[in-house]
């Protein structure tokens, strides 16, 4: 078997056609800097603003730094690359960005779950909230997500540094998500345990975001005014649209990855869950939301007076 130590790998990016390269460039540059502008804006405004401080913008502050951090962890090796014409990553820079990915992408899951939570519990036990979702749990829940997220990702990792490499080490992607398809020895116990953990880690959260809503519709149900069922459910509107565009766009290219064997349009399908997600969600939720659309003007005259 044709085998070496590997020092570096080779990410072909999107497209192989240079007269293309200026226009990804640009593109995700763009995309990059409205992702971290928007969300910084967010973080910004709950920061700053003292009637935002409550569970939920406490656990979207949260959101939204990771939606920057998974959007960092990807998009600028790509651009770097690009720019200096160069696809090499190493490998270890290639086995800490799918670290950090999985890291994220993990975390993402998880909060989503989290504040479908906080939804139902703000909804159907309106008189208890603040009794339940007290800062220390908030920051328990966040906690708790962080630490599976990060176990999870040392897990997988312990197990792709166990693998040997062929010389064959062009990855058809934009980043390191395919690495275990150029592994020589044998990826069973890995796939296996890739597609495991995935299903029950994204199941469980799932599970609760159903369970949550359905609670919710159940409680709205009871109540006769529609002014007030309105209002209830309009808090949990740009929630749903952003559990739609993240799960939706991730399941999307998870079953493509198990019936179809196309790494270059796996690449493409890609960026609907790790970049176009986390560049929507600052939008979703300051065009969706009074009290965000208030704070964000707050500091944007804080600015024009300075």
């Amino acid at each position: 078997m044709n085998q070496t130590i590997v020092l570096e790998f080779l990410l072909l990016g999107l497209t192989d056609d240079p007269a293309l390269q200026p226009l990804i460039f640009s593109l995700f540059l763009s995309m990059y800097l409205v992702t971290i502008l928007g969300n910084l804006l967010i973080i910004l405004a709950i920061s700053f603003d003292s009637h935002l401080h409550t569970p939920m913008y406490f656990f979207l502050s949260n959101l939204s730094l990771n939606d920057i951090c998974l959007s960092t962890s990807i998009i600028p090796k790509m651009l770097v690359n690009i720019l200096r014409q160069n696809q090499t990553i190493t490998y270890t820079g290639c086995l800490t960005q799918t670290g950090f990915v999985l890291v994220f992408v993990y975390m993402e899951n998880f909060l989503l779950a989290v504040m479908a939570y906080d939804r139902y519990v703000a909804i159907c036990h309106p008189l208890m909230y603040t009794i339940i979702m007290k800062p220390s749990l908030c920051f328990c829940l966040v906690l708790v997500s962080q630490l599976i997220s990060t176990a999870d990702t040392l897990l997988h990792t312990l197990m792709l540094l166990r693998l040997s490499f062929c010389t064959d080490l062009q990855i058809p992607h934009f980043f390191c998500e395919l690495v275990l398809k150029l592994a020589c020895s044998d990826t069973l116990i890995n796939n296996i345990l890739v597609h495991f953990l995935f299903t029950i880690l994204g199941a469980s959260s799932v599970s609760a975001i159903i369970f949550s809503y359905t609670q919710i519709v159940c409680c709205l149900l009871r109540i006769p005014s529609t002014g007030k069922k309105y209002k209830a459910f309009s808090t949990c509107g740009s929630h749903l649209l952003v559990v739609s565009l993240f799960y939706g766009t991730g399941f999307g290219v998870y079953i493509r990855s198990i019936l179809m064997d196309s790494p270059g349009s796996s690449a493409v399908a890609s960026v609907m869950y790790t970049v176009v997600p986390q560049m929507l969600n600052p939008f979703i939720y300051s065009l969706r939301n009074r009290d965000m659309k208030e704070a964000l003007r707050k500091i944007i005259n804080r600015r024009k007076i300075f």
